[in-house]
Formats: structure tokens, sequence, C-alpha cells
């Protein structure tokens, strides 16, 4: 009696607390429920995402990492997976499996709140999408009210839709077709089943037990599922035996994304965001780019192989640092990883620490704990700073490695210099290839559009360029001779300026000029068409004239550009004389494919036109033969094409590197040096270091292009064997410049004597009476000669 009292009292008080409970859950939960507004109207945060030209994505940005897909586009495997694991009797209960919930219960009871959850796939939806993930009685029971609310407005396939596509899975991916293509690089419904077993264990604890961050974890809870599978009879024995053996190609969001355009990526979501602010992150928005992929991994490997191999030319410069390693091996392994967390890799060069350093081997750990010996050549580029010094290589030394073309391990280290590379397609400006530095994770400054450089020679095209309007030839003979430029009244001191490489040859055609780079020749030239004829010349190829000076320096390029403001100039040249504004974005859609915004089609070529096509013609010739018999002729050796033409540049003291020039449809400009100004080295030029990559990434863009030829256009006449303007040719083109000066030494002197024991007072060697003195023309030409 006393037992069915107790039992009666128990029955009772159980009832009374269903009361209370069932009370409170109508009186107070229901009415304070949130509306399902945000699961009948669906609007999922779909991060922004980049693409190239040809859909190879580039970038991502935003929160949440998810791409949304329709229940009946999931493969079965796929949900069977995940039900069998997660909610086996989803379309049978309806919201609440109460045995689960009441298992659920007493593991709480019995671990003091601490047991299991049990919740269904529509319990989990509703704590997602509105509550949080706190064990309490309180919250499980609101989760309970709004499953049985989501059970009566959305259809059994609706809900599991809306869990596959929210749920999170780890290394920054929501919902399933995200993870597929995070952890294994392929759409969902390419999935085996071994891949969809993987993916359906991972909403226990997605962030500790993925196969990224813990495989042997991740494995063992891919083969539950799996037996779940099995006992459930959604798979067979044999297809148990085959999936539980599958070697997985687990790839991880950090190897997502393979074709390196952070740069480009980065000026991207810069724009969408002045447009659509914070919302660029989540309302699924597409870019697509002009980038071509394989001319940006083409440009990409240039840089830095050019970037290196300056690198190794200038010598190894010590150890990124040392940490006095523990003689406990998991003490050892700890303090490594923790160290080279702060020293990550870039790309192929990798981060580690030497475990023991001699002459013949080096020992060293990557943060993985995989040890490696480096010997033999691999040694040879450090081997003066081992085991020597305190920046030296030895035991606790933080250095960089790299595979060799024979996959041999062999000592690196990271460059200080930076470079950049951008291409254009000469004909719309549309953006190839971008690259703005060496490693976007090191340094996101941007060298391609933010650098302000001068230019060097690269600005000398421009200037012959004005002086074809002027009159000029590429047979106009032109004094390369020592000059002195006197003080003026204003306070400009007197210059003396030189070839750079001190050796003159007299007078010489203007084609001479610019293929051997002649500073000399340019300053004449400029001279003679004055330096603010030029100023406004330049900015018909989209140069701003604020930033150019309004003295003879401008040609030898003291002003200051940026590599896109160069390529978009040479693309002048390279078209025929047409400038186009260069482009990025080609279309940008929303999450569902619509086209928010397009590039528009351009009107008339005509309206583009900035120079005479002659001159574009004639300049075309002229940067020819800076690439076949000039300072670049390295570059017609190595393309073998005819049609391959630009323009070397070194800066004084060369602190800065260029090459601009194109070839078919293609310009491209390439540049290297210091963020803080630097020489780059007194026998280092812009062909030997911005050449190499140009010609590096041009080997790959004009693949397959023909080598053109560009007919004459009509108005030109040959004068002398050389090209000239027909109506200069009617009434006398310049024939020559400052070739007087060639039988009056006093400049020649002047020079001499300034190089060898400075700047002497003007007076001390003036020019002998009757010298000629520079004049500039008003007139149209219709002289035969200038004087300098």
């Amino acid at each position: 009696m006393r037992l069915i009292k107790l039992v009666l009292i128990l029955l009772i008080a159980f009832a009374g607390v269903a009361v209370l409970t069932a009370a409170y859950a109508l009186l107070i939960v229901v009415p304070s429920l949130p509306k399902l507004d945000a699961l009948v109207d669906y609007r999922p945060k779909i991060p922004l995402r980049v693409y190239t030209a040809d859909n190879v994505m580039i970038g991502e940005f935003g929160e949440e990492r998810r791409d949304f897909v329709p229940i009946k586009q999931i493969p079965e495997v796929m949900k069977k997976a995940l039900l069998d694991t997660e909610d086996e009797r989803f379309y049978r209960h309806n919201g609440v499996d109460y045995v689960g919930v009441a298992r659920a219960l007493v593991s709480n009871i019995i671990h003091f709140g601490h047991g299991q959850g049990a919740s269904t796939i529509t319990m989990q939806v509703a704590r997602n999408f509105f509550l949080t993930r706190e064990k309490t009685y309180s919250r499980k029971l609101n989760e309970i009210m709004l499953a049985y609310r989501i059970e009566s407005e959305l259809s059994k396939d609706q809900i599991l839709e809306l869990y596959m596509n929210q749920i999170y899975l780890g290394e920054r991916a929501f919902g399933f077709a995200t993870a597929a293509r995070t952890y294994f690089n392929k759409p969902i419904h390419e999935l085996t089943i071994a891949e969809a077993a993987m993916l359906a264990g991972l909403p226990k604890a997605p962030s500790t037990i993925n196969p990224v961050a813990n495989p042997k974890l991740a494995k063992q809870r891919q083969l539950h599922v799996l037996k779940r599978m099995r006992t459930l009879g959604h798979i067979s024995s044999e297809q148990y035996a085959q999936a539980a053996e599958e070697k997985l190609d687990v790839r991880g969001y950090s190897k997502r994304i393979t074709t390196h355009a952070e740069y480009a990526a980065e000026m991207v979501r810069k724009f969408m965001v002045s447009q659509y602010k914070e919302e660029a992150y989540s309302r699924g928005f597409n870019v697509y780019t002009t980038l071509v992929k394989t001319d940006q991994d083409a440009a990409y490997e240039a840089v830095r192989r050019g970037v290196l191999d300056y690198d190794r030319r200038h010598g190894y410069r010590g150890s990124e640092g040392h940490i006095n390693l523990p003689d406990d091996e998991s003490e050892r392994d700890q303090l490594i990883a923790e160290t080279l967390q702060k020293h990550p890799d870039s790309d192929e060069l990798r981060a580690a620490v030497v475990l023991s350093a001699s002459n013949k081997i080096v020992r060293a750990q990557f943060r993985s704990g995989e040890e490696i010996d480096i010997n033999g050549e691999g040694l040879r580029f450090a081997a003066g700073h081992i085991a020597r010094g305190e920046n030296g290589i030895r035991k606790g030394a933080v250095i960089r490695v790299v595979r060799d073309a024979k996959k041999k391990w062999t000592i690196s280290q990271l460059p200080q210099v930076s470079a950049s590379l951008v291409a254009l397609n000469a004909h719309d400006g549309s953006f190839r290839a971008l690259v703005g530095g060496f490693d976007f994770a090191l340094n996101q400054f941007d060298h391609v559009s933010q650098a302000w450089r001068q230019p060097g020679s690269t600005i000398k095209p421009f200037i012959y360029s004005a002086a074809l309007e002027k009159g000029f030839a590429p047979g106009s003979l032109v004094n390369d001779a020592p000059l002195v430029i006197e003080a003026s009244d204003n306070g400009a001191p007197a210059w003396d300026p030189q070839n750079d490489n001190g050796s003159y040859d007299g007078p010489i055609t203007m084609r001479t000029g610019l293929k051997r780079s002649k500073n000399l020749v340019s300053i004449r030239l400029l001279r003679a068409i004055t330096p603010s004829y030029a100023q406004d010349y330049l900015t018909r190829f989209g140069f701003d004239a604020a930033k150019h000076p309004v003295n003879l320096t401008l040609t030898l390029g003291t002003g200051s550009v940026t590599p896109l403001q160069m390529a978009g100039a040479y693309a002048v040249f390279a078209n025929g004389g047409y400038h186009h504004q260069p482009y990025l974005i080609a279309k940008v859609t929303d999450a569902r494919g619509n086209v928010l915004a397009q590039k528009p089609e351009d009107g008339s070529q005509e309206t583009f036109r900035v120079i005479d096509p002659r001159n574009a013609f004639i300049m075309d010739s002229m940067m020819r033969d800076v690439t076949h018999s000039g300072t670049a002729a390295v570059a017609g050796q190595r393309l073998g094409r005819a049609d391959i033409a630009g323009k070397t540049g070194t800066t004084s003291d060369a602190m800065d590197g260029w090459f601009a020039g194109y070839g078919s449809d293609v310009v491209a400009v390439a540049w290297m040096g210091y963020d803080q100004p630097q020489s780059l080295g007194g026998r280092e030029f812009g062909s030997t270091l911005a050449l190499p990559i140009w010609i590096d990434y041009m080997r790959t863009a004009l693949r397959g292009k023909p080598d053109t030829g560009r007919p004459a256009p009509a108005g030109l006449v040959q004068v002398d064997g050389d090209w000239a303007y027909q109506e200069y040719a009617d009434r006398g083109t310049i024939k020559s410049l400052g070739v007087e000066e060639a039988s009056n030494p006093g400049d020649a002197i002047r020079g001499l004597w300034n190089r060898l024991f400075g700047n002497s007072p003007a007076e001390q060697l003036a020019p002998p009476p009757g010298t000629p003195r520079t004049r500039n023309r008003s007139t149209e030409p219709n002289i035969q000669s200038l004087p300098g």
C-alpha cells in the first residue's frame, strides 16, 4: 500500500508538473514565440564572391560562407547520411521525438544538467534561427514549442532544406553544399558515400572534429555515420567496407581558392562596399572580373620568380628570429608550433625552426612537426651564415626553405623588395592580370594602383611622341653630347645631365636615341618642344599633369606614375592611338544570377582617340627596335616575336626598375623597388629587374596569339629611309637638333670638368661668343635644323 501511495503521489506530482508546464507553455511561451518570417521567407547570408572571366573564384568575403542549394538538388546519399545520424525518424514525427526527449531528460538529471540534447532536425532549425545553444529547460521548452509551430507551417522537405543550408560545418562553411566545396572542392551532387558520411558527422562538433582540424576524430565520426547507414539498410556491407577504406582528398578553406588574385579581389571588395555598404557581405553578390586565369597565374608566378631571383643575387641576410629549444620533445614541438604561427608560410616559402646545423647538413622542423634535412646545393645560398653570428643558421633559428627544381629542400628567405605586374587588353582597357605585390598576406599595399613612383626612361616614348607632333621624325638627327644647363634667374641651379653609361655618340637619329635610351637626346628634344607642351601632352595618355615637373627633368622620369597608369598609356601605342580607361569589373549579379550591373558597350572607337594613328605607328616601330636591338633586345630574342615593343626604365640610383611594353593585344607593365625607396644595386637596371618578369608573363599571355604586323596608315611617307608625316615632309621636317654643338667643344669641356671636379662657376667656362642658344618654336616647323 505504501508503494501504491508513493506511485500515486509521484503520478499526481508529475501530472501537476505537466499541467503547470503545459499552462506555462500555452500562456507564456506560445504568445512570446517569434514569427516564422525568417523561415517562410528564407534569405540566407551569402557572401560576396569574386570570379575571373572564365568563372574561377578568386575571392570570397563575408561572415558566413554559404551556397544555397534547393532540397531537390541535394543527393539522396547526403540526405540519408544526415538523417540516419541526426534524426532517423524525421519523416515520421511531428517535430519532437518524445523517446529522444525523455532520454535526454533522464541523462540531464543523472549528469546534473550536462547530458544529451537529442534535438530533432526541426528543433535544431528552431534553435539555429531563433534561440541560443545554452542547455536549460526553458530553452528546451521554447525549442519544442517552436518545432511544433514550424511543423505546422512548413513541409518536411522545406524544413530539411533550411537545415542543410543553414547549419555550420566548420572551416567557415555554412550548409552542406559549401562544405562539399570547402573540404573536397566539388559540388554536392558529386559526393561519394565516404565523403557524404564525413560531412554528415560534422554537425555534432564542427570546429573540433572536422577533417582539417582533427583528421583522426573526424574519421571516427565518419565510421559511426557509415555504421548507422549500414544498420538502417541504406548502404550494403560491401559499400560500407569500400567507403570505410576510401582515402579522402581533404582540402580545407585555405585551399579552396587556388588562383592568387588577392589584390584584384580586394579592389572589387572595396568597390562593392562603397556601393552596398555592409550588405555587400551578405546578399550573395557575384562579381565577374575581366581577369583571365592563365594570365593571372602566369603573372603571379613571374612576379614571385623575379623577386626571388633578385633576392638571391644580393645574398642571404640571416634568419628571421631565434628561440631556445627545450630538451623535452613535446615542449619543443609546442614551442616550435607557437613560434611558426607568427611566421606564416608564403606560398612555397615555408617557415621552419632549425634543430641542428653544420656545414654539411641542416635539420629543421615545420609547424606540423615534420622534419626535413637540407644539404649540398640546398646550403649554398646561406653557406656564410651557418652556425655563425646572432642571426646565423644555428639551433633554434627561424628560417625559410623552398623546394628546388629537383624537389630538394634549399634555404631561402622572405624578400624585402617589392614588385608588381599589371596586364591589360590593349583594345578595351580590360584587366587580364593584376599582381600588386609579392604576397598579399604580408603586404596589402597594391603596388599596381596605389604606388606612385618615378617612371625613369619609360616616360621617354611620350616625349618622343610629342616631338613627332612638332615636326620631328625618327630620322631627325639629335646631338648625343654633354650639355650644361645654366643657372637661371629664378634660382634653379646649373645642371649637367649625363647618359646612364657615361658615353656619348654625337649626332644620332631619334630612333637610335630611343633604342639606346640616350638621356641627352631626350633632354634636347624636350627643350625644343618645351616642358609645358610635353606636360600637357602627357594628359592625353591618362597621366596626371600635376605630378610631372615643368622642367627638363620631366623626360628623365622625375614625375610620378602608377604602374596602372603606365599600362593604360602604353596601350595607346599598342592599339593605334586610343585611350581606354582600364576596368576590372565586367558584371555583377545577385544570388539568383540576375544581372545588377554590366560594363556597357563602348560607343564609336574614334571617340577614344587621343593621338594621330601615324604617331602611334611610328612610335610602335621605334619601340620595336628597343626590344629587338636596343636596351630590351633580350625580350625579342626570348619571345621570338616581331610584334614585341616597349621601353625599359631605371630611376636615379636604381631605386626603381621598370619595363612597359606590349605584343599582339596584350600590354603589360612590370615594376620593382623598395617601399621605402633605396638603391636596388649599382649593377641593376630595368632590364635586369623588371624585364625578366615581363618576359616570363608574356611567354604565357601571347601563347597561341598570331605575330601581328601593322600596316602604315595614310599620311606617312619615307624620308631618308624612315617615316615622316606627309605635311612635315612637304614643308621640311626638322633634320637635326643641336648638331652644331658637335663642332663647339665648350659644353663637352664643361661637362667633363663638372664630372671630374664638381660644378664650376658659370663664368669659368662660359660658352664662347656666338654659341647658338636654345629657342622655343612657336610657329609651325618649316626649318631644316634647330640648335641645341
